[in-house]
């Protein structure tokens, strides 16, 4: 399917590769790919879900990385980016109208796709957005999904003058306004790529570069920065998840991973959270920024452990787990 994917010097399709598009009630079009694990017998399927600005091949080291350990891959483009359908005139401005759109996809996609395609047990592996989105759609994926690792959630902004609720209700009176499709900051994406030395997601100048090619090689793959109603979505979902009564309603078992130098979300809120709910771990990576599975290797190989000891599923942590302790700023609770 060599055709479907957008290939880069570095960056192969992996082995075992299909895919296709689902149709959302609202019209439109998302792209999806799965990937099997390699030969032996499968751990299961885990679902990856991507960050904003993110597409199913930034993550094919990652799909490999999981194929060696016996576990096959499902992930999809977002509504509004990636080689998914945009949703508005402009295809640069990152848009959605809520992030109950994102859940109403993910289950879609999960049960249409996911349940009739790739073996189980199902396990969950997000980052930032993606992270959100797993929180908010818990409720309907309890009982399908084993465990889920939730890296750098966005649970709020990092060095922001306004906190979530403010920014909120700034965004509230952009969107009742008019202005809703407007760029909330950022704006368009710069003709010519951007610099390492100024990124704040990751310390990796391959993995960087490595990125930067795929989007300026394919760039309708790319976004720029958030319109208004995203920015409110955004903010609206991360209240939602922190209400009380939805942090005693969740059930499914995770494990929460922290940057410990993220400049994108806050680290402070990803950790208060995890402390919150009843069936949460955390473990916090000293050093690493934001896109911890874009990182160096000394950071992402840490992530890679604290997967690999979490998702078995079992209730008890294979004997290597302990290596993921001093490695990393770990806490951990019953």
């Amino acid at each position: 399917m060599t055709d479907f994917f957008f290939e880069i010097p570095g960056n192969p399709v992996p082995d075992n590769a299909s895919g296709g598009y689902i149709r959302t009630p609202d019209g439109f079009r998302l792209r999806y790919a799965c990937f099997a694990p390699d030969g032996g017998a499968s751990r299961g399927t885990v679902v990856i879900l991507t960050g904003r600005n993110e597409c199913i091949e930034k993550y094919f080291e990652t799909i490999r990385d999981l194929a060696s350990k016996g576990l096959g891959s499902a992930v999809m483009d977002w509504r509004g980016q990636g080689a998914s359908d945009r949703l508005i005139r402009d295809p640069m401005r990152g848009h959605v109208v809520s992030f109950d759109d994102y859940v109403t996809d993910l289950v879609q996609f999960f049960t249409g796709i996911v349940e009739r395609d790739c073996p189980g047990p199902y396990f969950i592996l997000a980052h930032s957005t993606g992270s959100l989105i797993a929180l908010m759609a818990s409720a309907s994926l309890a009982g399908k999904v084993r465990r889920m690792v939730l890296v750098a959630p966005f649970l709020g902004a990092r060095g922001l003058p306004l906190s979530t609720k403010n920014i909120k209700r700034l965004m509230n009176l952009f969107y009742w306004v008019g202005i809703r499709r407007l760029y909330a900051y950022g704006g368009r994406r710069p003709p010519g790529p951007p610099l390492f030395s100024t990124n704040k997601l990751t310390t990796d100048e391959a993995r960087f570069q490595r990125n930067t090619l795929l989007y300026q090689t394919h760039p309708g793959l790319a976004l720029g920065g958030p319109t208004v109603s995203w920015v409110r979505a955004a903010a609206i979902a991360a209240e939602k998840v922190q209400d009380p009564a939805f942090v005693a309603g969740f059930r499914i078992p995770s494990l929460f991973i922290s940057a410990g130098a993220d400049e994108v979300v806050s680290t402070q809120a990803i950790e208060d959270y995890a402390q919150r709910l009843k069936t949460a771990s955390l473990v916090t990576i000293d050093g690493a920024r934001h896109e911890i599975l874009q990182e160096a290797d000394l950071y992402r190989e840490q992530l890679l452990a604290a997967f690999n000891a979490f998702v078995p599923g079992s209730g008890v942590e294979p004997a290597d787990a302990a290596a993921v302790r001093p490695a990393a700023d770990t806490q951990r609770r019953a």
